[in-house]
């Protein structure tokens, strides 16, 4: 079985752009990541493209060939849907091409407009990832759902609104010097504390904010990258998915992400590593609690410690175990069906040492991305290893 390598990353700046069409987004990210791998363009099999809510926000489903075209390439293209884990779920499909010869070299990435819709209608579209008979008609949307996920954290574990507000802070930090970020400003633990609730005990600050984007990833075979000298020296090596209840009323425990936990068991048997081997990860936070969840189902904590790494500098740039240092959803932003391949595209940057913040992990070797979708009905997990680079061996 070959080795998944990322040959080419490409992204745009993820923000306010309702003028853009999700398709004129994507072509931005695809082209930049093909020339990024510097793959000649008629060696690409196929395109495997996330994309959550282009029937509402743009009146347009079937959009696999459409985005193919955007990139100027005549090759079969699926889309694929599952809530904020679109793209994660597309990785996951084209590293699999990669690994079982379909393929040698294909494009994977996600885009998402929203902006264009007013804040009523984002919000209607977005809650369709829950479980339309009983969360949506009872009036349940997201900002809800995660409050009662944090509510049931702090009774079972304990933890308090500034143990969130610290890794509000923490994101905002790290986003500052990415200019691909939506909110590129520090903010203070006081700022997030005095902000206006959401849904209590969710603040402000505690939330990801309404973005648009795109992200795309050049994945090529061991073989291919050695025999057409492509430098490519980060691979994922594993890749993992798991799934769960879709109300939060049929969930034994609230406080839990079990569809994480089992996608990043798989991911780490793929791989043939375990948590304690990650050097930085990128997981999706959407709400403040969603990250200390995150952490705790892919092993980095006990259940219960996580609420306190980042107030205790654990995950912060310079900690331990730096945790999300493009931004985040939470600052970064989120542009749903983009935000898979983009964790992988900053990861593989901070691998390679070419972005803003790698020299935060200059050391670094393994990377995992952890992308939710919904109250992590769905959850898909992929670690990322540096490996031997052909072109630079050669040169």
């Amino acid at each position: 079985m070959t080795d998944a390598r990322v040959a080419g990353v490409g992204l745009t700046h993820f923000g306010v752009h309702p003028e853009r069409t999700s398709r004129d987004l994507f072509a931005e990210a695809g082209l930049a990541a093909l020339d990024d791998a510097g793959v000649a363009r008629e060696d690409v099999a196929a395109v495997h493209y996330g994309n959550f809510m282009g029937e509402l926000s743009e009146h347009q489903g079937h959009q696999g060939p459409l985005v193919a075209e955007a990139l100027g390439l005549d090759v079969p293209a699926t889309r694929y849907e599952s809530a904020c884990a679109s793209s994660g779920v597309a990785l996951r499909r084209a590293v699999r091409d990669v690994r079982n010869g379909e393929a040698d070299v294909v494009v994977v990435g996600g885009a998402e407009r929203m902006n264009n819709l007013e804040t009523a209608e984002s919000t209607d579209a977005l809650a369709i990832a829950a479980d339309g008979l009983y969360e949506v008609r009872a009036g349940m949307t997201f900002p809800g759902a995660y409050a009662l996920m944090a509510a049931s954290y702090f009774e079972q574990f304990g933890g308090s609104r500034e143990d969130l507000a610290h890794i509000a802070v923490k994101n905002h930090a790290n986003a500052v010097d990415n200019d691909r970020a939506q909110y590129q400003q520090a903010i203070t633990v006081a700022d997030a504390l005095e902000s206006p609730p959401v849904a209590e005990p969710l603040h402000l600050y505690d939330a990801c904010p309404v973005t648009d984007g795109a992200s795309a990833l050049v994945l090529v075979s061991e073989s291919y990258a050695d025999t057409h000298d492509v430098s490519a020296p980060v691979a994922v090596t594993g890749t993992g998915q798991g799934g769960d209840k879709m109300a939060l009323q049929d969930r034994q425990n609230m406080a839990t992400s079990p569809a994480a936990t089992d996608a990043a068991t798989e991911a780490y048997a793929d791989a043939g590593v375990s948590a304690d081997d990650v050097d930085v990860a990128e997981v999706h936070d959407c709400f403040t609690i969603a990250e200390v969840m995150a952490t705790e189902s892919l092993g980095f904590f006990d259940p219960g410690a996580g609420i306190t790494a980042a107030r205790e500098g654990v995950t912060t740039k310079d900690g331990r175990l730096p945790v999300n240092l493009s931004g985040g959803l939470k600052a970064k932003g989120h542009p749903v069906g983009a935000t898979g391949t983009s964790q992988v595209a900053e990861l593989t940057r901070l691998l390679r040492g070419d972005h803003v913040n790698s020299e935060h992990v200059a050391d670094a070797q393994t990377a995992v991305a952890h992308n939710a979708g919904g109250t992590v009905a769905s959850a898909v997990v992929h670690v990322l290893e540096t490996v031997a680079d052909t072109e630079a061996d050669a040169a």
